[in-house]
C-alpha cells in the first residue's frame, strides 16, 4: 500500500460582531524536511517533536516542497506564531487526519498571504505551506486557520 500526504487549509476572518468577512479552503505544500519529520515520529526515530504550531506571513513567493520557513513570518499585531490546538478527525478512516486549529485576534493591518505548520515555538521543521492571495486583517478582527493533513 502506498502512503500519501495532502495537506489544505481553511482560513476564516470574522469582524469584531462575529460575521464572516472571508472564507477560504486551499490546499498546501507537504514540504520534504516534512515528510523526513513524519517518517521520524512514526519510528520514533532521530529527534523530531510533533508539529503544533501555526504561523502566518506575509511571503508572496510560490510555496515548495525544498521551503524551510515562511518566507516573511509574522511576529506582530497580534499574529504571532501560536501553539494551536491539535486533534484527530477523520475524512475517509478513522483518525486518518491531523487537524491544527488557531485564531488569532488581529491589533493591527497585515496583509496575510502565507501560513504554516512547524514543531517549535521558533525555528522549527516546517511541515505545510501555502501562499495565497492576501486576506488583510484589520484590528479587532479574528483570524481562524485550520490546517488538515489527511494521510491516505
Amino acid at each position: 500500500m502506498n502512503f500519501k500526504v495532502k495537506g489544505f487549509v481553511e482560513l476564516t476572518m470574522r469582524d469584531t460582531e462575529g460575521n464572516i468577512v472571508e472564507q477560504r479552503k486551499i490546499d498546501n505544500v507537504v514540504t520534504n524536511l516534512g515528510i523526513g519529520a513524519i517518517t521520524g515520529l512514526i519510528g520514533n526515530v532521530g529527534t523530531e517533536t510533533a508539529f503544533t504550531y501555526l504561523a502566518v506571513g506575509t511571503g508572496v513567493t510560490a510555496a515548495e516542497a525544498t521551503d524551510t520557513a515562511l518566507e516573511a513570518e509574522i511576529t506582530n499585531t497580534g499574529l504571532a506564531r501560536a501553539a494551536a490546538t491539535v486533534t484527530q478527525e477523520t475524512t475517509t478512516v478513522t483518525d486518518d487526519t491531523l487537524q491544527l486549529e488557531y485564531t488569532w485576534t488581529a491589533t493591527g493591518a497585515k496583509a496575510v498571504t502565507e501560513v504554516g505548520t512547524l514543531n517549535a515555538a521558533s525555528a522549527g521543521i516546517l511541515l505545510g505551506h501555502t501562499v495565497f492571495a492576501a486576506i488583510n486583517t484589520v484590528n479587532g478582527f479574528e483570524l481562524t486557520l485550520k490546517h488538515k493533513f489527511v494521510i491516505s
